[in-house]
């Protein structure tokens, strides 16, 4: 009989060392529980603020309401940051979250410094074009509505919704490690 062992040093990865943040906005059912109005994309439900690793898996994840800004959202996911990521040197992210955000990253206590680069779309395209990095997340947001709980938001407590979010993204994982 063979001894169980831990797996060989070749298969063990590293921590990621660079990371990608967006929000994606859901309706919400008609049902009691925190809501808002996103006006930019006309949605009243919840909003979720998402950092995912170069593979699209998400590392750290806050669920608010719609009206709440991408840059005051990303601003809920910067103490994680500083205490479970201190490997991350590097995040993309779009225009949404431009300005003093930049130096609040860049200042975290933290033994490295991290570089958000914003990754603009360019003035002159036209229609839709895949931008570097940014369509990992986009893919994310993608997986996640492949889960039909998550095309709305059912949940009455957003701590509840984060929880399937984590579940959706535990499965996506675990049939990538069987496959």
């Amino acid at each position: 009989m063979r001894s169980a062992t831990w797996p060989a040093s070749n298969t063990v990865k590293k921590a990621p060392t660079a990371a990608i943040l967006d929000s994606q906005s859901v309706r919400t059912a008609n049902q009691p529980g925190l809501r808002g109005f996103d006006a930019g994309k006309k949605i009243t439900g919840r909003k979720r603020h998402v950092l995912v690793d170069t593979l699209g898996f998400i590392l750290h994840l806050k669920v608010t309401t719609a009206d709440v800004q991408d840059r005051d959202g990303a601003r809920l996911l910067l103490p994680a940051l500083s205490h479970c990521y201190g490997w991350l040197k590097r995040i993309w992210a779009d225009g949404g979250y431009a300005g003093q955000l930049e130096g609040e990253v860049a200042n975290l206590p933290r033994h490295r410094q991290i570089d958000l680069e914003i990754v603009k779309r360019s003035d002159l395209a036209k229609g839709f074009k895949v931008l570097p990095k940014r369509w990992i997340v986009e893919r994310t947001f993608g997986w996640l509505i492949q889960s039909r709980r998550l095309i709305r938001d059912h949940e009455v407590r957003i701590d509840h919704s984060e929880a399937l979010i984590y579940l959706s993204m535990t499965k996506r994982m675990l049939l990538r490690i069987v496959a």
